[in-house]
């Protein structure tokens, strides 16, 4: 698995115009993609990795603090694009990511054991055309894997 994970001051997603998923303050924003041979355990680690994960501010600005110290939420959205291999031609390859019915229940599967650790998790709609709107803060960009 691998997610961009943005250290966020609010985000937005929507679909059609429907605001489906969204965060206001500081918490962070997770695209997640799936490739072949990732498992039920693969999303458990992520969802540890991401509870876990100590890039907040703590009192002094430094990123010091996880979600799970501070209770902060999180914005998971599904995004198969993360797999895209362009290292030949114009046009990204997505054989790598995992076909959208079996990648389905493995982001879902995160999002279920992130709840079950005590988060507050928005989504966004797996497999739609959503507009993802967001101030990241710092600006603090990570990618994580599994």
């Amino acid at each position: 698995m691998r997610a961009v994970v943005q250290r966020v001051d609010g985000t937005t997603v929507s679909v059609a115009g429907e605001v489906v998923g969204e965060l206001s303050g500081t918490g962070l924003c997770v695209l997640l993609g799936v490739k072949h041979g990732d498992t039920v355990a693969s999303a458990d680690a992520m969802a540890q990795k991401l509870w876990n994960l100590r890039i907040l501010a703590d009192d002094e600005g430094r990123m010091n603090r996880s979600c799970a110290e501070l209770s902060a939420p999180l914005l998971v959205i599904s995004q198969f694009t993360l797999y895209g291999d362009t290292s030949r031609g114009r046009r990204p390859s997505f054989v790598e990511a995992l076909p959208g019915p079996q990648a389905e229940p493995l982001v879902e599967r995160v999002v279920e054991t992130l709840r079950a650790l005590g988060a507050e998790v928005s989504t966004g709609r797996f497999g739609a055309h959503m507009m993802v709107r967001l101030t990241n803060d710092g600006p603090v960009t990570l990618v994580v894997e599994t």
